[in-house]
């Protein structure tokens, strides 16, 4: 039996291990004091994160969201583990909006104690939406494309 991988998902998935990535390049670059190309490249991390937020939308508006498809003993660990990914990925969100303007408003202050914060948010949300797509399109064939309140609850 042949199964390939669904292609908008892997698409937004990938943007944002790119966009975890540059976030983590562009980390290295300010410790080593090149401002220019941290504020370049954590631009871009912003624009693949935003890529990232326009192609779930639109799926979720036009196609549906895809429930877990796993064995039902496992269903209630991933819904607890998608719950917390979502939270991440809302405040990651959030404070990244905030970093990246504190930052383009040269409030540096407010910067270099936000920017770690953000960072590390941004590193774990990448990872657990990694792990959620491994878990609906990899280890186990989606469930049905349903409604984002349907797929997030299980109903």
């Amino acid at each position: 039996m042949e199964y390939s991988l669904p292609l908008l998902p892997t698409i937004s998935t990938s943007c944002i291990v790119i966009s975890a990535a540059l976030v983590a390049y562009g980390w290295y670059l300010i410790r080593k004091r090149n401002i220019e190309a941290h504020k370049k490249v954590m631009l871009w991390a912003a624009a693949f994160a935003l890529l990232f937020f326009l192609i779930y939308l639109s799926r979720t508006i036009f196609v549906g969201n895809t429930s877990f498809g796993g064995p039902d003993n496992i269903k209630i660990y991933y819904t607890i583990f998608l719950v917390f990914h979502i939270f991440l990925a809302t405040v990651g969100a959030v404070f990244g909006i905030v970093t990246l303007l504190t930052g383009l408003k040269n409030n540096l202050i407010k910067h270099k104690k936000l920017g770690p914060i953000t960072s590390v948010i941004w590193f774990f949300t990448a990872v657990t939406g990694v792990v959620v797509y491994l878990l609906l399109y990899v280890f186990y064939r989606g469930g049905e494309t349903t409604s984002m309140i349907k797929a997030i609850l299980g109903f």
